[in-house]
């Protein structure tokens, strides 16, 4: 487990950010969550990247975090 993490939201403009924990600011900004993963993982290879759901299902909901 890294000490790295990165988080990847959706942003109110529909890009995703990149942030580290309690920024204020995005480390990154992307199109698409997929781009955003890729990025994260190209700024460090070894951070733990967390996912905020955006899509609401049965068995989670938005705002919940999955671990890549």
């Amino acid at each position: 487990m890294s000490e790295i993490k990165f988080f990847i939201e959706q942003r109110a403009q529909g890009d995703y950010a990149i942030r580290k924990p309690k920024s204020q600011r995005a480390s990154a900004v992307a199109p698409t969550q997929r781009k955003a993963v890729a990025l994260a993982r190209e700024m460090n290879p070894d951070a733990d990247i967390h996912v905020e759901r955006v899509r609401d299902m049965g068995t989670g909901s938005r705002g919940k975090w999955r671990k890549l």
